[in-house]
């Protein structure tokens, strides 16, 4: 995954003075260390000693206050969950893992028919009423509006937001045959529809006495891989891990050389970059990832007409339920311990996948397993 970097040239020195100098220069996007210099965008000044041995900005005292004054409230279960695209495939099997929990759960889909269907389908399965959903295209800025709107006049607060509506338009084939129709629905829906998704979650949980987690799903693609047949898809995929990187913390020190660091004015010196929450001071709102490998829905199914997808379906993918088992408990072991770290939760990890890829070289383990091979 591509790291965010700063131009060297960007970084700004501030020339040493008799006593102490009042600088009034533009700041950088980013809060850096350079030497004995904290340049900060919050700031309108920079307080400067006579050797430029103790730097001392207004926005770490204002930081520093406003940390203080910034508490958030525990969360404890049950926890209030809105599950995008709660309806089928993985996140229905989200929702009633949420529900077979104790928590309270939202769903939505852009069909009010299948809306009513997986309530009353998910209240039959888990016994539990404490399920709401409603009508929503995430494409759509009021949907969305209306969506947490909803929200909030059935719970009050959301703990946890799902952002899981996903769309490849029922649609395997090469990029020059892709209609403009269905190049719209996928990037809309996933792209745009996350982004504003996204927005709306961060607005209701920021104003939350409690904060929220917000949890993007990635797919095929998140990981820079290619995705011939779906490029679209995967695309669109790609852009899910940088949207969340632009917006929850993140460490740059790996993408600057050593000698840079080293070369500061003191060893242990580094450069922390600011994601846009932290920039906008939302201290208690984190966005993570959640990845839940290769599932055996609708989505995934209606590509398996090659001898590689296959292969790979029959290899790697699980039903939804088994998928949703394992990543609810630790999607709530996130508030349930107070973490305030983003987190990549993974269902399939490479270990996994490479073990069972040779399970079926060597034994033949899992062959037709979902899909008649040739």
């Amino acid at each position: 995954m591509a790291e965010m970097s700063v131009p060297i040239t960007s970084i700004q020195f501030f020339p040493k003075s008799a006593l102490c100098s009042l600088s009034t220069r533009k700041f950088n996007p980013h809060d850096l260390w350079v030497g004995s210099a904290i340049v900060s965008p919050s700031p309108k000044f920079c307080l400067k000693s006579k050797y430029n041995s103790l730097p001392f900005c207004a926005a770490a005292v204002k930081a520093a206050s406003s940390s203080e004054k910034t508490q958030t409230e525990p969360m404890i279960p049950p926890y209030n969950v809105l599950i995008t695209g709660g309806s089928k495939g993985i996140g229905y099997a989200l929702a009633k893992e949420f529900l077979k929990a104790g928590d309270n759960v939202i769903i939505c889909s852009r069909s009010d028919e299948r809306v009513v269907s997986a309530l009353d389908r998910l209240r039959v399965e888990t016994g539990k009423q404490h399920v709401w959903g409603t009508r929503c295209d995430v494409k759509e800025g009021e949907d969305v509006k209306n969506l947490a709107a909803f929200a909030k006049q059935k719970l009050k607060y959301i703990d946890i937001w799902i952002n899981n509506a996903g769309s490849n338009a029922y649609s395997f084939k090469p990029l020059a045959e892709a209609s403009d129709e269905d190049l719209i629905q996928v990037v809309t829906t996933n792209t745009l529809g996350l982004m504003i998704c996204c927005r709306e979650a961060i607005n209701l949980m920021q104003n939350q006495p409690r904060g929220g987690h917000i949890f993007n799903i990635d797919g095929a693609g998140s990981d820079g891989r290619p995705t011939p047949r779906f490029a679209a898809y995967g695309a669109t995929k790609r852009s899910v891990v940088h949207l969340t990187k632009s917006l929850q913390l993140e460490d740059l020190n790996a993408g600057w050389p050593s000698s840079f660091l080293d070369a500061s004015l003191c060893s242990k010196s580094r450069i922390a970059a600011k994601a846009e929450l932290e920039m906008q001071d939302v201290k208690n709102v984190i966005v993570h990832n959640l990845s839940p490998g290769m599932v055996t829905t609708d989505l995934l199914m209606s590509g398996a007409n090659t001898k590689q997808a296959k292969f790979f379906i029959n290899v790697l993918a699980e039903p939804a339920d088994v998928v949703a088992e394992y990543l609810v408990p630790n999607i709530r072991s996130i508030p349930t311990n107070g973490s305030r770290k983003p987190t990549y939760i993974r269902f399939l990890t490479g270990l996994k996948a490479y073990s069972q890829i040779f399970s079926r070289i060597a034994f033949g383990a899992r062959r037709n397993r979902y899909v008649l091979e040739d």
